[in-house]
């Protein structure tokens, strides 16, 4: 890899908690080592958590908030899936109009995984060929998309990937789609997307049956998040119950 390869390239990687470990930390590493400077763009201020898979792993330092970041700023952006983090920011208003900033300077955007839930929820999906985890297949297609079975489709300002199992093809796609003067040729859509998947993968069903079982603090921490819902919904409740009682003793 030529290290002045992205020498002066501002990217973007829009990630909340629960991303996929790999899928942000291998493509920002690869990024950096090209000669980009590459910013954490999130929800909240501080260090988001990621994931593997479902298991809780390390964090990471978030540089801006979506709110406080200016698309401006960046020449590409990158979001990342994991199955909460892209639930999360596709919520967002902030962040569907960020990402949508970036399509609308037909500036570079890749994803990988879950992360073209939040394309389709920004409405950029209709008439787009791409690729994703293969179980939201029908969400892109339901948002307007061509879905294909592939390890990198490129169509346009746009680069997908299916997932972890792709990341070699991907970083190598994005180091190329993310340099100045990358072609943003679009993909000649085919007639129908690829056929839907007949079970899903077995190492992700493998992976869940031999996790460990909850520990204590994660039992206490779940208990005290509940308390805390519980209490909240019923604070309006005993307000009016206090003041009426109040009035009721003067």
């Amino acid at each position: 890899m030529n290290r002045e390869e992205l020498n002066g390239r501002r990217i973007a990687v829009l990630a909340a908690d629960g991303f996929e470990k790999v899928e942000l930390t291998v493509p920002v590493a690869a990024l950096k080592a090209a000669g980009a400077h590459v910013d954490i763009i999130s929800l909240r201020r501080g260090n988001i958590r990621g994931v593997n898979m479902h298991e809780p792993a390390d964090r990471v330092h978030v540089d801006k908030t979506v709110d406080k970041a200016n698309p401006n700023d960046y020449d590409c952006l990158l979001i990342p899936g994991g199955y909460i983090n892209p639930d999360l920011l596709r919520q967002s208003a902030k962040a569907r109009n960020f990402v949508r900033a970036f399509d609308r300077s037909h500036k570079p955007i890749a994803s990988l995984c879950h992360g073209p839930w939040v394309l389709a929820s920004s409405g950029l999906l209709e008439g787009r060929v791409l690729t994703s985890w293969a179980g939201i297949r029908d969400d892109v297609i339901n948002a307007g998309g061509t879905w294909l079975d592939e390890e990198l489709v490129q169509d346009g300002n746009l680069m997908t990937s299916r997932g972890p199992q792709d990341m070699v093809p991907f970083v190598k796609g994005i180091i190329q789609h993310f340099a100045k003067g990358a072609s943003m040729e679009r993909h000649s859509r085919v007639g129908r997307s690829s056929p839907q998947r007949n079970q899903p993968p077995q190492v992700v069903i493998g992976a869940m049956k031999w996790m460990p079982k909850s520990s204590i603090r994660t039992a206490l921490t779940l208990g005290a998040i509940g308390a805390g819902i519980y209490a909240m919904r019923n604070r309006e409740p005993f307000s009016t119950w206090q003041r009426q009682f109040t009035n009721r003793a003067a």
